[in-house]
């Protein structure tokens, strides 16, 4: 007698076994019911069961557990799976420094005739640290001006043009502040003035990143930066105080964000095509 399955079901209505994505580093999905898209930090084993820390653009952190057809993989479902082990090897990061994404092997493009200037080198220094590899795809050369008390005239020299932009970035840039009148003095239409509001660059950093809690407060009078090594502690040594801040950033996180902002629009004011080009 012949025997019939039970499951009568013709094989093209049946559901497709959801395919096993290993893991690994840099590897971006989303969880579908939070809506979270994140890239793969790591994969770890818990009691619960294995679980996948995702970060976001913003570098936010989810863990989630790795459920069966629990994640989506270009909006189709993929099932999480630990990475099998193999040798550390070297990861290109995906990102550069300030959170863009990185163009392997990318040359640097010929300078721009436009122009970045920042009031002094640590200012060139940070952006640098933050910005470099993005501003050299882009062809864009910074310069430090050692102060701006001669901005409208440094900027009326430059003559920026369509093809040839300029765009400063002032320390202290607030309401009624002596750089707030130069800064204002300046009205070339293909020149662009942004600043922050903190009296030194310094501050820009976060003090978590530099192992602080906060930066202190400077009588009004007494040398900025000495007061601060004084505050904190430091040695009265304000160029090895620069270096020691300066290593502790490593990323954007390490920046405020009203200094990533002003940056991020210098660079996009600077590189915007001229008619015609």
């Amino acid at each position: 007698m012949r025997q019939y399955s039970a499951d009568l079901t013709p094989p093209w209505k049946k559901p497709k076994p959801v395919p096993e994505v290993a893991a690994e580093a840099g590897l971006v999905v989303e969880e579908p019911r939070t809506g979270f898209c994140g890239a793969v930090i790591r994969c770890e084993k818990t009691a619960q069961g294995p679980t996948v820390t995702l970060e976001d653009r913003f570098g936010k952190h989810r863990v989630f557990p790795m459920e069966p057809g629990g994640f989506l993989l270009e909006g189709r479902p993929v099932t999480l799976v630990r990475p099998a082990a193999t040798a550390p090897a070297p990861v290109r990061p995906s990102r550069t420094a300030s959170g863009s994404v990185a163009v392997p092997q990318a040359r640097a493009r010929v300078a721009r005739a436009g122009r970045i200037y920042v009031e002094g080198r640590h200012d060139a220094e940070l952006v640098e640290r933050v910005w470099g590899e993005d501003l050299r795809v882009e062809g864009v050369v910074v310069e430090y001006l050692e102060g701006i008390d001669d901005l409208p005239r440094i900027v009326a020299e430059f003559a920026p043009g369509p093809d040839a932009r300029l765009g400063v970035l002032v320390d202290h840039l607030v309401p009624g502040s002596k750089e707030s009148r130069i800064a204002a003095q300046v009205g070339a239409a293909h020149a662009l003035v942004v600043g922050h509001p903190y009296i030194d660059v310094w501050e820009a950093v976060k003090p978590s990143s530099v192992g602080i809690e906060a930066w202190p407060r400077v009588p009004r009078g007494q040398d900025w930066k000495s007061g601060v090594c004084e505050a904190l502690g430091w040695p009265a040594n304000t160029g090895a105080a620069w270096q020691r801040i300066l290593g502790s950033v490593r990323s954007y996180r390490d920046l405020e964000p009203a200094l990533l902002g002003r940056v991020e629009e210098l660079i996009d004011f600077v590189t915007t095509p001229g008619p015609g080009a």
